[in-house]
């Protein structure tokens, strides 16, 4: 079979769904709405109403565990990772209030809007020292050498990796992606598994260097949260907080520039338009992430029977709310499939979630996007694909991203 014909073939990791899972995404949002994955091990909700109430209701739909993906690993990879297993269950995007009250208060002091603002400009500092490499050569992969480097680096430079650190870090980040959210064989789920205990540990070591001789940096912050009274954190919060973020740093925003470039490549005359009034720019980035969001949606447990639209899902299940599909409602989005930088209701995406999990580092992304655009319309206007292999998307369970985008460009 090329490609699927029920909700029975849905499966996030197949060549179809890689490719483009969108027009079987709209026949199930008209004819099954809410479906069960045999391949996820879960109820899928795929209409943007319903992901909408479902990101609000924390009652009903409960973010407790919803990180926590290892149903792919083998019983010996369970054995070594421990209780490392269920990794993040003390993030604040994986509890519900009032834990996430607590901890979401203490995550929001690292972004304010003159911390985002500061952040910004280390964040286009570090994109144009990318690019002064790359733009002489008129040729790369955009996926690994452009959009990678500056949001990695800065997550970094942000949280307090010293710099000799940085690069078994961001090995050790690839290693926990592809542990947890993508289909590995037993040997090398062994290895992977290493490379996560080690990054823990360094976290873990990290913190507690950061706690007995503070810095200006994140961990340094988030250390002295711990066990400092009603609103404190404990150490393991803290650990997990920072591992979390170093991670979203590695994949969120590369991964939706990788995606909003090779729309970009493939639909030239926006590009154009977008390099010829640069204002554009916000638009198109909130059209590209409804349009190619870089995530999945997010996974939630029923917290009691629910019926919606005639299907019951009981208490106890686990449900993913794909915003990925939400986003190309065309109840919500007239002509879904068209990417059209002026919409006026683009930002009604719900990548970034919705409700009390809304996420605390949506301006930060949004503002590293806006600034990676402005530099490639200034310095790349003639950005388009590059003859030869084609584009390469990454098999996962929680998102769309790409891991080789071949570019090119006039050297000016």
């Amino acid at each position: 079979m090329t490609g699927p014909e029920t909700a029975a073939d849905f499966d996030v990791t197949a060549d179809w769904h890689v490719a483009n899972p969108y027009p079987f995404l709209r026949r199930l949002r008209h004819e099954q709405p809410v479906f069960w994955s045999d391949h996820l091990r879960m109820w899928v909700l795929t209409r943007h109403d319903d992901v909408r109430a479902a990101y609000r209701d924390h009652g009903l739909f409960s973010s407790v565990g919803s990180l926590t993906i290892s149903r792919t690993l083998t019983a010996e990879v369970k054995g070594m990772l421990g209780e490392h297993r269920s990794f993040l269950d003390d993030f604040a995007a994986n509890v519900d209030p009032p834990k996430h009250t607590r901890m979401r208060r203490a995550i929001s002091r690292a972004f304010t809007p003159r911390a985002v603002e500061r952040l910004g400009d280390a964040f286009g500092g570090q994109v144009d020292a990318v690019l002064d490499d790359v733009v002489p050569r008129g040729r790369a992969d955009f996926a690994a050498e452009i959009a990678h480097l500056p949001s990695a680096r800065l997550a970094a430079v942000f949280i307090g990796v010293p710099p000799e650190d940085e690069e078994r870090v961001k090995r050790w980040v690839l290693s926990w992606f592809q542990l947890f959210l993508s289909p590995q064989p037993p040997g090398r789920q062994r290895e992977l598994a290493q490379d996560f205990l080690k990054y823990l540990d360094y976290v873990d070591r990290l913190v507690t260097e950061r706690r007995a001789d503070p810095r200006a940096d994140f961990v340094s912050m988030m250390a002295g949260l711990i066990d400092s009274g009603p609103d404190g954190l404990s150490h393991r919060e803290v650990v997990e907080t920072i591992s979390a973020l170093l991670l979203g740093g590695n994949d969120t925003v590369p991964n939706a520039l990788s995606n909003a470039v090779h729309r970009l490549t493939r639909e030239r005359a926006v590009w154009e338009e977008v390099v010829a009034e640069p204002a554009l720019i916000p638009g198109m980035i909130e059209e590209s992430l409804r349009i190619d969001g870089a995530s999945l949606g997010s996974f939630r447990t029923a917290t009691r029977d629910v019926v919606l639209h005639g299907t019951r899902v009981p208490a106890g299940a686990q449900v993913l709310l794909h915003a990925d599909s939400a986003g190309h409602d065309e109840t919500v989005f007239p002509d879904p499939e068209c990417f059209d930088v002026r919409r006026a209701n683009a930002r009604d995406h719900l990548v970034f979630g919705h409700g009390v999990h809304h996420c605390v580092g949506a301006a930060l992304s949004r503002l590293k996007m806006r600034i990676a655009f402005e530099r490639l319309a200034e310095r790349m206007p003639g950005l388009r694909a590059a003859p030869g292999p084609p584009p390469v998307h990454r098999r996962s369970l929680v998102g769309r991203g790409l891991v080789a985008l071949p570019v090119e460009w006039d050297v000016p």
